[in-house]
């Protein structure tokens, strides 16, 4: 017989009834309920997606609104915004769309504070499909198969660099925010991004903006990434003062932001008019979005050092991200005069049809019969042709 100890230590298995213990046979196999936090970030999840979906509706009828008014200035006879005119400014449907583009963006910046960026940025793709079809129904601009290929690669290629990218940390103090800020590397970028518009600004927009639509949204994208910057500094200000954390706006650092911003939106404004003056609103936007997020991932992970912690599956697919874009943008570019539809494409696929006219089996026949003359005997290689 064993000891105590062994007897206690020894126990007999439960018996069970269809896999269910006897003490579990009178509880309720329903779910869980959510508790108060988890209720709440569902909330907040939801609220983010439709801040986000109603800000690419804002923005993509924004880019509509500001053509028309170009358009419209343009009837009058005034100097157009690609030769350097701000008649644009006395427009009041120009200021509409400017009005409804902040609005879209406002919205936007608010959807980052509920849900996660990876969701946030690529439902801003939305805006490309808004704005082209809001052009074709508004501004009769027709947009061929290749280019409808192009907008779709561009969200595509865009939607896979986003989910790629690294993502930014939460940065709750300003002052760690300036520190970040005077980074050498990202120091660099700045000094990258301004002298690479200023050059493209002073020599290659006055030769080859009016015909290549990539020279005019470079300046937009890479003045806009700096934007975002300055916008981000200068929320993280607002709502540390809210917070109780102290009124930062005592100091000199939030007034430069607001001048530094500014500043980058009026020059970010002028060219993006100058680019909607030229090109059609279908191959404006995809472009545009294609160029501003990229710059604008581009300037976070060097601000908040998180591509140091990439793995190599997002290394790969930032890569087939990128060559999806040039190809997109390639094809937004190369063939954006070449008149092709869904229907050529069809044609293509169908058995060739040779209708001959009457005059033209007239020329037939007489050639044929002159070569039969000077064939030498060769009349059964043509009666077969």
């Amino acid at each position: 017989m064993n000891s105590d100890g062994e007897a206690s230590s020894l126990q007999m298995p439960q018996m069970t009834v269809g896999g269910i213990l006897p003490g579990e046979a009178n509880q309720s196999p329903g779910p869980a309920p959510l508790s108060v936090a988890e209720a709440v970030s569902n909330t907040d999840f939801y609220i983010g997606v439709g801040l986000a979906i109603s800000s690419c509706f804002f923005i993509g009828s924004s880019f509509i609104i500001k053509k028309k008014a170009l358009i419209r200035l343009s009837r009058y006879g005034e100097v157009r915004a690609s030769a350097g005119g701000f008649g644009y400014l006395r427009e009041w449907i120009w200021w509409a769309g400017l009005l409804t583009m902040g609005v879209g963006e406002a919205a936007n910046f608010a959807a980052y504070a509920f849900a996660p960026a990876s969701l946030v940025t690529p439902l801003g793709a939305l805006s490309v499909i808004i704005s082209a079809v809001m052009a074709s129904r508004f501004l009769n601009e027709k947009l061929n198969l290749l280019g409808k290929i192009g907008c779709f690669l561009c969200i595509l290629g865009s939607t896979i660099i986003v989910i790629h990218s690294p993502k930014e940390k939460e940065v709750e103090d300003l002052q760690l925010l300036f520190d970040m800020l005077l980074d050498p590397v990202f120091i660099l970028y700045v000094i990258c991004i301004i002298g690479s518009t200023v050059f493209v600004a002073c020599f290659i927009a006055p030769r080859h903006g009016h015909t290549n639509v990539v020279v005019y949204i470079f300046l937009c994208s890479g003045i806009g990434s700096l934007t975002v910057m300055s916008c981000k500094a200068l929320g993280l200000a607002i709502r540390q003062t809210l917070n109780n954390g102290g009124n930062v706006f005592l100091t000199w650092m939030p007034w430069f932001l607001i001048l530094v911003t500014v500043t980058f939106i009026a020059i970010q404004m002028n060219y993006l008019n100058k680019a909607l003056d030229i090109f059609n609103t279908s191959i404006v936007t995809p472009v545009y979005y294609v160029m501003f997020t990229t710059l604008v991932i581009a300037a976070s992970a060097i601000l908040f050092k998180e591509f140091t912690h990439m793995r190599f599956d997002d290394i790969l697919g930032d890569v087939c991200g990128f060559l999806i874009v040039i190809t997109a943008v390639f094809l937004l570019n190369a063939f954006r005069d070449i008149d092709i539809s869904l229907n050529d494409v069809r044609g293509l696929m169908r058995p060739k049809m040779q209708r001959v006219s009457q005059f033209d089996e007239e020329v037939l026949v007489t050639s044929n019969s002159k070569e039969r003359r000077l064939s030498y005997g060769s009349g059964d290689m043509f009666r077969k042709a």
